[in-house]
């Protein structure tokens, strides 16, 4: 197994007022290809902000982070945009879905800015399948319920095979039902395609559906990855 994403000593202090307020403290951590990783811990404790960091939505105050072989913390702002682009799908608490285009149509854009207007509607439909979404495929955000929104949005992130998905409190937001094919759906992505997935989460449950769990705790890592039974 290789390394896929790395972070080396990261820190995050943001300045309130006259105040420096550290947000993350020394972290370091290797998240190898196909893995699926659950990051865990109270709120507050820097998992959001270690997740934009990994992601390159936010940068570090030091340290460095190393995505697929590609070094993030030294790339100029263009860069670290085409990495993003090319290597990482985000799934968040917010759909952030386009309102005027269909579930379909969210799907082919991504594909769009992803591939340089390549097109797959066979792996749309696959996608939109696995989530239960097929017969949605043509209907807009504001005609889908909250949950059908965030799976939508789970495709619109996986359509590109991007090489890392990083997902911020996936379930959050999300009834029983939902959550469950939500998680369903990341396993599939893991052991059938090998689909590194790092996951931020409250939820013990949803955490057991990965591979391992880090904790964190004020701004640190007090657990490494641990296994979980399956």
């Amino acid at each position: 197994m290789r390394t896929i994403l790395q972070a080396e000593n990261l820190e995050k202090t943001y300045r309130v007022g006259r105040v420096d307020v550290p947000a993350l403290k020394n972290v370091s951590l290797e998240v190898e290809e196909g893995e699926f990783l659950a990051i865990m811990g109270p709120s507050g404790c820097g998992k959001s902000t270690m997740l934009h960091l990994l992601g390159g939505l936010l940068t570090p105050t030091s340290g460095r982070i190393i995505v697929d072989g590609e070094d993030l913390t030294a790339a100029s702002d263009a860069k670290r945009t085409d990495i993003r682009r090319r290597k990482i799908g985000f799934v968040f608490q917010r759909f952030n879905l386009f309102p005027t285009l269909t579930a379909e149509g969210n799907l082919r854009l991504a594909e769009s800015i992803h591939s340089a207007g390549k097109d797959d509607p066979e792996r749309r439909r696959e996608v939109l399948r696995l989530l239960r979404l097929e017969d949605k495929m043509h209907h807009k955000p504001l005609e889908l319920s909250g949950g059908e929104q965030q799976r939508v949005a789970l495709a619109r992130a996986v359509v590109t095979r991007p090489a890392i998905i990083l997902a911020d409190e996936p379930t959050g937001n999300l009834d029983s039902e939902n959550s469950a094919i939500v998680l369903n759906m990341f396993q599939e992505l893991n052991y059938r395609f090998n689909q590194t997935i790092v996951m931020i989460t409250h939820n013990p449950e949803a955490a057991a559906m990965c591979k391992h769990i880090v904790q964190m705790r004020d701004g640190q890592i007090v657990e490494p990855a641990q296994n979980v039974q399956m």
